[in-house]
């Protein structure tokens, strides 16, 4: 990502990551970076078509830490999805590690975003109180899957509307995807989806609404 244009969305998530940032100033930051992270997705991808070279697949490893540790790699996993890259998630024991493979852009993009996303989840659920009585882990695994849901469904309505309004991209973007897809399987021959989780607490709607107005910049899988 060009010096310029990075600056400009750090910048639009630094005042989003503000506690004092009000749901209307968020959700307009929000409109202007997930235009700005989308288009330079697209971009980078259109460039590499002519020169494979210049945004190869690569890889990383996120270790993701409690509290928590499964419900932040699930969000990691929704914001990876829609961006083109793909998540084998690590856990053992409570300590959560994802593989993420992508182009070299997404990859940047993924984690500049997910950044930005934990800061401002835990500025939301700390100005979520636990309704009374209910157990405060329940909740807050709750909202994170509330939280989660909403990123998720705003990032690949920004990244379908950056394909469609350039000719030519929605091609490529499924070739990328297909590359992508196959050095994570050359990696992991083996893998088993992730049994769905049983949430008992009552925080996602707010966890959710919360999502609607975070600050903006799918399938799971682990390895058996």
């Amino acid at each position: 990502m060009s010096d310029a244009l990075l600056a400009r969305v750090r910048k639009l998530l630094a005042m989003a990551e503000d506690p004092a940032c009000t749901p209307g100033e968020a959700e307009a930051f929000t409109a202007k970076a997930a235009e700005l992270i989308a288009k330079y997705g697209v971009d980078q991808a259109m460039v590499a078509a002519e020169d494979p070279t210049a945004d190869p697949v690569g890889d990383r490893v996120v270790t993701v830490d409690p509290p928590y540790a499964r419900d932040k790699a699930g969000l990691l996993a929704a914001v990876a999805a829609p961006m083109r890259c793909r998540v084998v998630h690590l856990e053992r024991r409570g300590l959560a590690r994802s593989h993420l493979f992508g182009h070299t852009a997404d990859l940047e993009r993924v984690e500049l975003l997910f950044t930005s996303l934990l800061v401002q989840a835990a500025h939301g659920l700390a100005a979520s109180p636990v309704p009374e009585g209910e157990h405060a882990a329940a909740y807050r695994r709750s909202w994170m899957a509330g939280y989660t849901q909403a990123i998720s469904g705003r990032l690949w309505a920004a990244e379908r509307s950056a394909a469609a309004a350039t000719p030519g991209a929605e091609i490529v973007l499924v070739d990328r995807t297909d590359l992508v897809e196959r050095r994570r399987d050359e990696a992991y021959p083996q893998l088993a989806r992730m049994r769905p989780r049983r949430l008992r607490g009552s925080g996602i709607l707010r966890g959710f609404q919360a999502g609607q107005v975070a600050h903006l910049g799918g399938t799971e899988v682990t390895s058996i």
